[in-house]
């Protein structure tokens, strides 16, 4: 078939990749040790004072100055562990943020201290390793190279054993970190590694960032930019082939609502659930890792955030399960905006968001030669009128010409035991052009039942070239094209049959110290959605927006467009509110604002004000939190929709609160609940957990899930309501893990 010819182009052009690939910069020689370090967070070793701390710079508020606190960072190893030693004397001690306790709960208002690594020095990805005073731990994984223009590029679901210790004094605070090697994915070349490391200090009070190596304030998220990491060489330390064996226990009861002859009643069905399920890690080589789950479970994830739609396409809901998040990034294939081939929210999930049972499947991922490998392979039992399906995914990805570049294919399979089937081949690249310059090209196509032979209308086009700088003048122009037949099984897309275009062109200035500004930047932006049937405009918007970085912290950007629609049917946006088919041009401003991070009470703000095809539009949207403690954290959100149609006397409104609380009583032991009410769906969401976590992989959740139908009455009626105790306890090889 016409599609294996390409990833045959891929894979030649992959195999000559070495004669073009430039050299590293200069290399680091890190401290080895040969004495065992205590980790207890106070440095009083003799081998940390015979290492010499790292030149550190100020990367933000002002790039290039001298850090405004005394800091002092070191790096050791052994044969085992990657040690971290930071010093972080403060002149005014009460002013540390150490705002939470919580695993991976760690954010912009805390104090932090970050190591980051290219473990496989491919410059694209990374892990993270963050600690807070408080001594809670998060770790992520980055992707696309530190690249995105929404929000950080960072998959925070990802998570290893590692382990933090932290003190606190009236000079500051002090902190140890320990990383196994074990932990890692990395290439050793008869015990010589060569890793990219990034390491820094935050201030939230502040807003100041020290680095080290020194890092441009020209990235907009460039404290996590594998590509400007120093390189490191370790040597005698080998990839090690660890086996990690995880089964889970479930036990609950969920309650339904009673179906009888006319239909609901007030009475609740109580079920029993039980469940035991196992997850496997092993390393097969010291690079490529193989996942193996049986009876998947996701009891203990969050729900998803309540959305308003006032689109005629699909809303997009990030991925919270942890099976889909580990390495989530090899995995990546997008082809526009959210759109992309593989959408692990296929899988497991129904099209309302409600679990379906997973059999179980594989993963195999790492890197085989220079090939990152990722593949994907699950299960899932019959629901409905779904039949039991097969999903499958193959991404290879190589570094060509230089080393900010690659070339990549995918290939993603749905299978039905019914006979249904739907493959989707796609190729891609990254190009770095010069400089700050990169090109990007991805093609994709789709074949399906009735439609399983070439046909370029079963595919889909996308070109872009950027310009990845804020810096003085920047630009983006990008391409996308779309046939009618294009259908990724197990993807995610907004609109078929379009060819896009966009432009922008902007400047970015960075005012100077005396300024209390540390960045601002001015764009002018213009996109549009042609129709393939009849080269008609379907969307276009137009307009400049502003962005602010005060110095204290914070965001403020502001867009003012004009817009154009062309609705050929009539789209509802709720039963009594509807937008008939036409040609419309209206105007509007949209606005969002984050206040300094440095601060106990914090807030988000969002507005949308304007023209709204023949009618008008406000959207509001405020999100505050209050860190009253180290042990309690409050938050909440209220947005309010309110749309007129006075022509037509149509309106809708549309509100949804949000409340959270997050509360600890030390790192172990912790607490979240999430209360959620959507008034257009006039629905109610409970969550509320219990998580005990004595150590990395192991846990114990207390779930509670309730969902209410308040059906525009006094009387609220139960959808659903499960209560839950899980328990899953990690067998780890060659070392052996306490009891609970």
């Amino acid at each position: 078939m016409r599609y294996l010819q390409f990833l045959l182009w891929v894979v030649v052009l992959g195999l000559f990749a070495d004669a073009v690939i430039g050299q590293q910069s200069t290399i680091m020689r890190l401290h080895r040790i040969d004495q065992p370090i205590k980790l207890d967070g106070v440095l009083d070793e003799p081998v940390w004072a015979e290492i010499e701390p790292l030149p550190l710079v100020m990367s933000s508020p002002t790039y290039g100055a001298p850090p405004t606190e005394r800091t002092e960072i070191r790096l050791a190893y052994d044969e085992n562990y990657l040690y971290a030693a930071g010093a972080f004397y403060d002149s005014d001690p009460g002013g540390v943020r150490a705002n939470t306790l919580t695993r991976d709960g760690i954010n912009f208002s805390d104090d932090r201290f970050a190591i980051i690594l290219d473990t496989f020095n491919d410059n694209e990805n990374a892990l993270g390793f963050v600690i807070n005073p408080a001594g809670a731990r998060s770790d992520f994984a980055v992707y696309n190279d530190g690249e995105s223009n929404r929000g950080p590029p960072l998959n925070r679901s990802w998570d290893t054993f590692w382990d933090a210790a932290v003190v606190r004094t009236e000079e500051g605070w002090f902190a140890e970190v320990r990383i196994p090697f074990s932990s890692l994915r990395f290439q050793d070349d008869e015990g010589r590694v060569i890793m990219g490391v990034i390491t820094w200090r935050a201030i939230a009070r502040k807003n100041e960032v020290v680095t080290f190596p020194a890092i441009p304030s020209k990235w907009r998220w460039g404290l996590y930019k594998p590509s400007i990491a120093q390189d490191v060489l370790l040597e005698g330390v080998y990839s090690r082939k660890p086996l990690y064996v995880t089964p889970y226990l479930l036990g609950g009861v969920q309650q339904t609502p009673f179906v009888g002859s006319n239909g609901l009643t007030g009475q609740l069905t109580t079920d029993p659930t039980r469940e035991i399920g196992l997850d496997v890690k092993y390393s097969i080589t010291s690079n490529l890792t193989l996942d193996v789950t049986l009876n998947t479970d996701f009891a203990q994830v969050e729900s998803d955030d309540e959305q308003i739609n006032l689109t005629r396409f699909s809303l997009f809901f990030p991925e919270k399960r942890l099976f889909f998040q580990e390495r989530a990034s090899i995995f990546e294939f997008q082809t526009g905006q959210q759109s992309r081939v593989f959408y692990s929210r296929r899988i497991g999930l129904t099209r309302d968001g409600q679990p379906l049972r997973i059999y179980g499947g594989v993963r195999l991922i790492g890197r085989i030669g220079n090939w990152d490998v990722g593949l994907l392979d699950m299960q899932t039992a019959p629901y409905e009128s779904t039949p039991s399906e097969n999903f499958g995914v193959l991404r290879l990805r190589r570094r060509v010409i230089n080393e900010n570049s690659y070339v990549g294919t995918i290939f993603t399979s749905r299978l039905g035991t019914d006979g249904r089937f739907n493959y989707v081949y796609g190729v891609d690249g990254i190009i770095r052009v010069v400089n700050d310059d990169y090109l990007t090209i991805t093609w994709a196509q789709s074949f399906e039942n009735g439609r399983s032979r070439w046909d370029p209308g079963s595919g889909r086009l996308r070109l872009a070239w950027d310009k990845r700088s804020d810096r003085g003048l920047f630009y983006r122009a990008r391409l996308g094209w779309s046939g009618a037949d294009y259908n990724p099984g197990i993807g995610f897309v907004r609109r078929k049959d379009f060819t896009r275009l966009v432009g922008a062109l902007g400047y970015g200035w960075y005012p100077g110290r005396e300024s209390l500004l540390y960045k601002m930047s001015l764009t002018l932006r213009a996109a549009a959605f042609v129709r393939n049937s009849d080269r008609s405009i379907e969307t276009a918007d137009a307009g400049p927006e502003l962005r602010l970085n005060p110095k204290i912290g914070g965001f403020l950007r502001i867009y003012a467009s004009t817009n154009y629609e062309s609705i050929l049917d009539t789209f509802r946006i709720a039963s009594d509110a509807w937008v008939p088919p036409g040609n419309y041009q209206f105007y509007k401003v949209s606005m969002f604002f984050i206040s300094p991070f440095g601060y106990l009470i914090r807030a988000r703000v969002n507005m949308d004000a304007g023209e709204f095809y023949d009618g008008w539009r406000v959207t509001f949207g405020l999100s505050p939190s209050w860190s009253i403690s180290s042990h309690l954290e409050v938050g909440g959100e209220y947005q309010i929709n309110r749309v007129r149609f006075p022509g037509r006397n149509q309106k809708f409104d549309a509100d949804i609160f949000r409340l959270r609380l997050r509360g600890n009583l030390d790192t172990r032991f912790s607490m979240s609940s999430f209360i959620q009410y959507n008034s257009a769906t006039q629905k109610i969401g409970i969550n509320v957990r219990f998580r005990y976590n004595p150590r990395d992989g192991n846990d114990l959740y207390l779930v509670y899930n309730e969902n209410l139908d308040v059906n525009g009455s006094d009387a609220m009626l139960v959808e659903n309501r499960t209560v839950l105790l899980k328990l899953t306890y990690t067998f780890q090889q060659p070392f052996r893990m306490p009891l609970l």
